[in-house]
């Protein structure tokens, strides 16, 4: 058939990211804290889903990104990749050179892991402070059924 395209296997779907986005921003709002801005990328970095709560600076949607893409890059939680290379500022300029700038090393984005164990995406939060991303990003993937990836078991520094 002409116009006919094969179609992609999707790993982590539309309705699980807005899920995820949803009960993140619920635990911010029942919380109290302030307004949040979520990123969900796919295993390959692309864009699932993403939304800011009214009121969020326009610097949160690329920090939040750069979260979950670092998750993704270096495969832990972004706040582990950046308190294990705290002392290897030279190291984290040049992945974050590598990366054209989307890189951010600070805890809020959390790789999301199905039941094996394997990455199927991450979520970056920003807008609070770092350990209330951090928070918010788990209780959304849980909540979307999914394991939060924060430390595995044996992983060599980068």
């Amino acid at each position: 058939m002409a116009g006919n395209v094969f179609l992609a296997q999707v790993q982590l779907s539309r309705q699980s990211a807005r899920q995820l986005l949803d009960a993140a921003f619920a635990f911010a709002r029942k919380g109290e804290l302030p307004p949040l801005t979520a990123v969900v990328l796919d295993a390959g970095g692309n864009p699932v889903a993403a939304e800011r709560e009214d009121g969020c600076s326009p610097l949160r949607w690329p920090v939040a990104n750069g979260k979950a893409y670092a998750a993704l890059g270096i495969g832990v939680s972004s706040g582990t990749t950046g308190e294990r290379n705290r002392e290897r500022p030279a190291f984290l300029a040049a992945v974050a050179e590598a990366s054209g700038g989307r890189f951010v090393p600070v805890a809020g984005g959390v790789l999301i892991l199905d039941d094996d164990q394997r990455i199927l995406g991450a979520v970056g939060i920003s807008g609070a402070s770092s350990a209330d991303d951090q928070a918010a990003a788990i209780a959304g993937i849980e909540a979307a059924g999914w394991q939060a990836g924060l430390e595995p078991e044996t992983v060599s520094d980068p």
